[in-house]
């Protein structure tokens, strides 16, 4: 039940957005707006001429690359370092700056080693993931309870079963959050990286629609990726419930809180 009253929920605020997004089409023209009913068929006509799912598709292969060797040393990275704080404290600095660094600065100086082919792109999209995920990584390893490691040491676990079954279950959730907040940055970094120097891609498909004046093209585009984006992050958020499937569901947490403050 409470699965369709949220289903309805999104439904409802969907037909609201589209509903602005028509108003503003009626008052101002399709010229600067264009209109829910003609993104739908150019998005019809565009799939079925197979161009769409072209640039999507290289898009996506850009994103996912970028994301996963960008991502997964991240992840690991805080995990081989958490019995070196000097270390880490070491990095912290240059991994602050790194973070803060605007990836689109480095654009150019890809390109130019790179080229201007997908590898560029993919750089990028890494660059801009692995901060991201590093530091989200980092806090789930920090805030690990010490306690629950002293008691494994007692047992008699050695340091693999303690990273195994004690800081890694507990640091899952910080990964994955890490995760759900760099995948929307990567597809949209390669989204971005294609609008500078690309001859194919959504972002081409974007600057295409930008020097043609065509307003439907370019919201074709976004909602294409908007797609993307929703449709990535549930796919990631069912990776993480079947990672997280030990755990027990937030209701029975929140009960069981209840009855010890009792």
């Amino acid at each position: 039940m409470r699965l369709s009253l949220r289903s309805f929920d999104r439904l409802a605020i969907c037909a609201g957005l589209i509903a602005i997004w028509q108003g503003f089409s009626l008052a101002y023209g399709p010229y600067w707006a264009s209109s829910p009913w003609l993104v739908m068929t150019r998005t019809i006509s565009e799939v079925q001429a197979g161009d769409l799912l072209f640039h999507a598709g290289y898009t996506l292969q850009e994103a996912i690359y970028g994301f996963l060797i960008g991502g997964i040393p991240a992840a690991i990275l805080p995990f081989a370092l958490r019995r070196h704080a000097k270390v880490i404290a070491v990095l912290d600095p240059f991994m602050v700056g790194g973070y803060g660094l605007p990836k689109l600065a480095l654009a150019p100086l890809f390109i130019l080693w790179f080229g201007i082919d997908i590898e560029s792109k993919i750089a990028l999209v890494a660059i801009a993931t692995f901060f991201i995920v590093y530091f989200s990584a980092l806090t789930g390893v920090r805030s690990l309870d010490l306690k629950l490691v002293d008691m494994a040491r007692i047992l008699g676990a050695s340091e693999r079963d303690i990273a195994r079954h004690v800081v890694w279950p507990g640091a899952v959730p910080h990964v994955f959050a890490g995760f759900r907040v760099a995948l929307p940055y990567a597809i949209g970094g390669a989204v971005v990286a294609e609008m500078i120097s690309s001859n194919r891609g959504l972002g081409y498909f974007i600057q295409s629609g930008a020097m043609n004046f065509d307003t439907t093209q370019i919201f074709v585009a976004v909602a294409v990726v908007t797609l993307i984006v929703i449709l990535s992050s549930s796919v990631l958020t069912r990776c993480e419930a079947f990672l997280l499937r030990w755990r027990p569901p937030a209701d029975a947490t929140e009960s069981l809180r209840a009855e010890a403050a009792l």
